[in-house]
């Protein structure tokens, strides 16, 4: 499920969320007792040798996060939470309801407590589930409720607020459409936190099932992580939105994550390949607190696995590889440069052919003939000698 905003350029009005390529889900739910398949590919220890997130906030701006559900009790800071929604919910009091409206830890769609599970779900002996970073902390940032609730305004004052809040990482997973561009007032917002040493990750969008290649926003800004989903053969996954704005690609294909109330469920789309690369993302910052935005996406974009030496509008720069991601970190750096497995500073020199010998070879090889041209001429002249001396021995008998 990936959520849209939809605007009206350049008034930014008339907005309203929708949903594309959404999965059958209900909650509360089941847990999931096995491991899915998104950390199956990831070697999870040698990932979190160095780090599982401790001390990164990760700013969630979507349609709220169900604090009720166990694995994300301790992952969310209410106290930094909160709501941009201006109508009160449907069918709840004003008390407590309301309070958990205002900072954000209510979710009647699902989509945000999805997403926050994949970044910081904390471990649990019912499930194999378990966040990317799961000892980092949540922000969560009500900014859509799926029934026509935010727009591009409040997306806008979302991302002012992560600022405010100290975010480290910023997460969005929604998109504009229906516009070329989504105004003024979004781009200075995203370029403001990335002033601010904060990265922004935001999800490439649903609508490439026709091989469709457009825009998407804030994804498309400079500096944003624009983030399409693979499948489980690291292929583009159908519905999977392309473009040059595209860096990375990440699983988005069945994907586990928690549920409001409890339990799990799986889901595809851009908006939870996402978060799958917010957690990398704040793993990286834990461990290099000093890196800027921009070396953070760079390694991450560096380190992805691809088939070709470059970039390509479908995946990027690769699907996402975590573990080599926070283990070929020596240095930052500000852009990745295409190369696979080859030194771009040192490019393989061809061997030089030769049609015969060089002079040096030429003399070894003759004084190797004189060395063992001399030794077998010692050996006939000492057998002769020794021939004659016999022969003149038995002479002298005979006579």
């Amino acid at each position: 499920m990936g959520l849209t905003v939809l605007t009206v350029a350049p008034s930014l009005v008339g907005a309203q969320p929708a949903r594309a390529d959404t999965g059958q889900c209900t909650f509360p739910a089941k847990p999931f007792e096995g491991r899915p398949w998104s950390l199956k590919r990831v070697l999870l220890d040698q990932l979190w040798e160095k780090t599982r997130g401790e001390g990164v906030r990760v700013a969630v701006i979507d349609t709220g996060v169900d604090v009720k559900h166990p694995q994300l009790e301790d992952a969310v800071a209410t106290s930094l939470g909160k709501s941009f929604l201006a109508e009160e919910e449907k069918g709840e009091g004003a008390g407590a309801a309301e309070r958990r409206k205002e900072n954000g830890t209510t979710d009647t769609v699902g989509h945000g407590t999805k997403v926050a599970g994949i970044i910081a779900a904390r471990p649990s002996a019912k499930t194999g589930f378990v966040g990317i970073a799961p000892e980092s902390t949540v922000i969560p940032i009500q900014q859509n409720d799926g029934k026509g609730g935010g727009d591009v305004g409040s997306l806008i004052d979302s991302i002012e607020y992560a600022v405010q809040a100290r975010a480290d990482v910023i997460n969005i997973s929604q998109d504009t459409a229906g516009a070329v561009h989504a105004g003024v007032g979004l781009k200075q917002a995203v370029d403001k936190a990335l002033a601010k040493n904060v990265v922004v990750v935001a999800s490439a969008g649903n609508d490439g099932q026709g091989g469709n290649v457009k825009r998407t926003y804030p994804a498309s800004y400079p500096g944003v992580l624009a983030v399409a989903s693979s499948d489980r053969n690291n292929e583009r996954a159908p519905f999977s939105q392309s473009g040059e704005f595209v860096g990375v690609a990440a699983p988005g294909v069945d994907m586990v994550s928690t549920v409001p109330g409890g339990g799990h469920c799986a889901d595809n789309g851009t908006s939870f390949s996402a978060p799958y690369v917010a957690g990398v993302a704040a793993l990286l910052r834990a461990e290099h607190p000093d890196w800027e935005p921009q070396q953070i996406v760079a390694q991450i974009e560096q380190t992805a696995e691809r088939s070709i030496s470059g970039r390509d509008r479908h995946v990027g720069w690769g699907v996402i590889d975590p573990v080599r991601a926070l283990s070929e970190d020596d240095r930052p750096i500000d852009r990745p440069v295409a190369r696979e497995g080859v030194d771009q500073a040192m490019p393989p020199q061809p061997a030089k052919l030769r049609l015969g010998e060089t002079a040096a070879e030429r003399n070894e090889r003759l004084g190797t003939y004189t060395v063992v041209g001399g030794g077998v001429l010692v050996g006939v002249i000492t057998g002769g000698a020794l021939v004659y001396r016999d022969w003149r021995r038995r002479t002298v008998r005979q006579g």
